[in-house]
């Protein structure tokens, strides 16, 4: 079999990959930024390029979630707003950065949402009666900003820190993570705008990505539903270990 049909195949696993991984929890993009990189695409434009991934995977498991009825809409709209303005300024950023650059803010976040994922925020989420009080809103507001400026630079991990964030508003981790897709699907519409206008995204490997992606993202939404918050917790604890490992030998 021809090599470049090898790496066609790989991508497209990794992408099934990690659309169950960033359906469930976060971090998927851990795995594909990597790898498209390592199919010889510069950092900067593999960073783009995920994005249309990520784009497509929002898509199909979002709708997994709206059927299901666990989306809470309207408090997605709200605090979408200043996630996407932040989204605005990260991807300007992305699109300026130098490729040599970019690769080791890559490996420093890395390192940083690796960390975060110890502290396994999802587990903070517990369905209860929680008043949000103008206070929180003004967190939240902060948060949600703060979460658009990484998303839109560089989105890998952005998971977890939505779900840290989500851990005062009363919410499960089931309607934490459906909220979750529908922000990220918000913010990455807004960035892949800026993306495709620089002219970095690679339209034909982002689309076998992403095909992979949807296909992951449907199957993890349907595990998020059918199984529970409990089996998205444990989920969590083992994108945790796969993420340090891949860490490990992406810094070799």
């Amino acid at each position: 079999m021809d090599f470049y049909i090898l790496k066609l195949i790989l991508l497209f696993v990794s992408g099934y990959i990690a659309g169950i991984i960033n359906t469930i929890a976060g971090g998927g993009s851990f795995l594909t930024i990597p790898i498209l990189i390592f199919l010889g695409l510069p950092p900067t434009v593999a960073n783009a390029t995920n994005r249309l991934s990520v784009f497509m995977q929002s898509l199909s498991g979002l709708r997994k979630f709206r059927e299901h009825k666990v989306l809470p809409l309207k408090f997605g709209l709200i605090i979408s707003i200043p996630a996407t303005v932040g989204a605005l300024m990260g991807a300007y950023m992305a699109t300026i950065v130098s490729d040599v650059a970019f690769k080791k803010y890559l490996a420093v976040f890395m390192v940083l949402m690796t960390l975060l994922t110890f502290l396994n925020p999802g587990k903070m989420l517990e369905s209860r009666d929680v008043p949000i009080s103008p206070a929180k809103w003004v967190f939240l507001t902060v948060a949600m900003f703060i979460v658009g400026i990484y998303g839109g630079f560089i989105q890998a991990g952005v998971g977890f820190l939505f779900l840290a964030a989500m851990s005062i508003t009363g919410y499960d981790l089931l309607r934490g993570n459906a909220l979750k897709m529908f922000v990220v699907l918000v913010l990455t519409t807004f960035s892949l705008i800026i993306f495709i206008a620089s002219g970095k995204v690679n339209f034909f490997l982002g689309l076998v990505l992403g095909v992979g992606s949807v296909l992951g993202a449907h199957t993890g939404a349907s595990l998020s539903v059918k199984k529970g918050n409990k089996f998205i917790q444990r989920f969590v604890v083992v994108a945790v270990i796969s993420f340090a490992v891949l860490l490990l030998l992406d810094m070799r």
